[in-house]
């Protein structure tokens, strides 16, 4: 046993929180450790603290980890957790990705239609995705968005309170909120996930041999594979947190199919493809990125840091 307790960093958010006592649920099971032997620390986050404009604005992915990242670097806590589409595509050196837990459902579920298609003309969507957005416009350019931000709560509340006509969440957080019975789930062939989504991972200081020894006993080795090749991707093309960015990879008899996708935030322009890797994932990824910037009009390349 590393020492007692072992602390993990959690942001306090309802879903965060969920993810937190997953992660000790597991650490309990596979470290046979009980209840006195984990705590979680709640570390709040200038992304909860700041609600009312988009993330690109503000800071963008390092909102949500840059306090918890401090608290792992002062020794306040041993690890961190988190969503993994929210982490950084370039973490510190002193910080490494541990382990994962297995992923959850990849699809977004929209709230306030049963379908795309079945939203009004002119529909108002609340979100603060750039890919939702994108997306969204691409299949429904009749669509206009408005800015949604907060927890699951808070964004259900906003349209409960007719600020929009629907929504659009991850259907990984409402599962593990309880809330699997909220929207109409939206197939991945209709609207592509953000790069790790529906993961769980979390994060430790690189120097720690305990720390990464004690979280590799519940990595998820498929999930890993195929959220960091998604990462290598979203590397590959330098986007930012204003980029609408969509990728996909699964397994299949050991092989890893990416799919990935590029569009202009009012999704005029769209950029798909897929490539299949039989061991380097992060070269398939790279040459994935690559050969969709090569496609891709001067515009939409322009919104990728590593268009050449």
């Amino acid at each position: 046993m590393k020492q007692s307790p072992f602390r993990i960093g959690s942001r306090g958010s309802p879903l965060a929180l969920a993810q937190a006592h997953m992660v000790a649920h597991a650490l309990r099971a596979a470290h046979g450790w009980d209840e006195n032997q984990l705590e979680i620390c709640v570390v709040v986050t200038s992304g909860d603290r700041i609600q009312d404009r988009p993330l690109a604005e503000i800071g963008g992915k390092a909102l949500w980890t840059k306090e918890l990242d401090r608290a792992l670097l002062t020794r306040e806590i041993d690890c961190a957790v988190h969503s993994m589409k929210d982490v950084e595509t370039i973490r510190p050196d002193a910080i490494a990705i541990a382990g994962m837990l297995e992923r959850a459902a990849v699809e977004d579920r929209l709230i306030g239609a049963p379908s795309i298609d079945a939203l009004r003309p002119g529909a108002v969507i609340g979100t603060s995705s750039p890919r939702r957005s994108a997306q969204l416009l691409a299949l429904r350019p009749d669509l206009s968005v408005t800015l949604f931000r907060g927890n699951v709560a808070t964004r259900l509340a906003k349209l409960e309170a007719g600020e929009a006509d629907a929504t659009l969440l991850a259907a990984a957080g409402l599962d593990r909120l309880g809330q699997s019975e909220i929207g109409a789930t939206i197939p991945i062939d209709t609207m592509l996930p953000a790069p790790a989504q529906g993961a769980v991972g979390i994060e430790c200081r690189t120097d720690d041999a305990v720390a990464r020894s004690l979280i590799a006993a519940i990595d998820h080795a498929d999930t890993n594979r195929c959220v960091m090749a998604e990462r290598a991707f979203l590397a590959g093309l330098g986007g930012t947190c204003r980029s609408p960015i969509a990728a996909l990879a699964r397994l299949d008899s050991g092989q890893l199919w990416l799919r990935g996708q590029i569009l202009s935030p009012d999704g005029t322009e769209t950029m798909s493809g897929d490539f299949r890797s039989d061991e380097d994932d992060e070269s398939a990824a790279r040459t994935l990125a690559e050969a969709l910037l090569r496609g891709a009009s001067p515009a939409l390349r322009a919104l990728f840091v590593g268009a050449s």
